[in-house]
């Protein structure tokens, strides 16, 4: 997928879908914007109004996650330590819901989409928004380009425009 913004709710009620566990940094916004555009407070509102519930599950520390998801009203995880999976069960029991019922929304493959899979969740890996990354998240996009493109000369991988 391009981006959260192209994730419609009906689509995923469709799919049986009730909530989203989502990362925070370049998945849902610029890792070093403090807070959300109005277009993503629209689709938090949709997902609201379409009774999806939302959890950031993020490594990042807390004043980052906080700052960002306190005006939203959205529950949030912080130093979630993904791709292991106790923040992605503590998500399920904020939001009261099944793991069948939920999907895991994320920019990168070894932490958001490993671990989500890992947990036995359905996932979405989106493009990430932002072209800059801190250190670490560098060295994973390294390793994830490889492995996509394994992926991809394998025949399991078709890229979306």
């Amino acid at each position: 997928m391009k981006s959260v913004l192209s994730i419609r709710p009906e689509e995923l009620k469709k799919h049986g879908i009730r909530a989203i566990i989502t990362d925070l940094d370049n998945t849902l916004v610029e890792w070093d914007r403090p807070s959300a555009p109005p277009k993503l407070v629209q689709w938090f509102q949709d997902m609201q109004e379409h009774h999806i519930k939302i959890t950031i599950v993020s490594n990042n520390n807390e004043m980052r996650v906080k700052t960002f998801a306190d005006p939203l009203g959205i529950p949030f995880l912080f130093r979630a330590r993904k791709p292991l999976g106790k923040a992605f069960r503590k998500a399920l029991a904020i939001m009261n819901v099944k793991k069948e019922e939920t999907v895991v929304i994320g920019d990168q493959l070894l932490t958001d989409v490993l671990g989500g899979n890992r947990s036995g969740f359905y996932t979405i890996l989106v493009v990430p928004v932002a072209q800059s990354d801190g250190f670490a998240t560098k060295l994973n996009r390294m390793i994830e380009r490889r492995i996509m493109g394994w992926f991809r000369k394998k025949g399991y991988l078709t890229w979306e425009d």
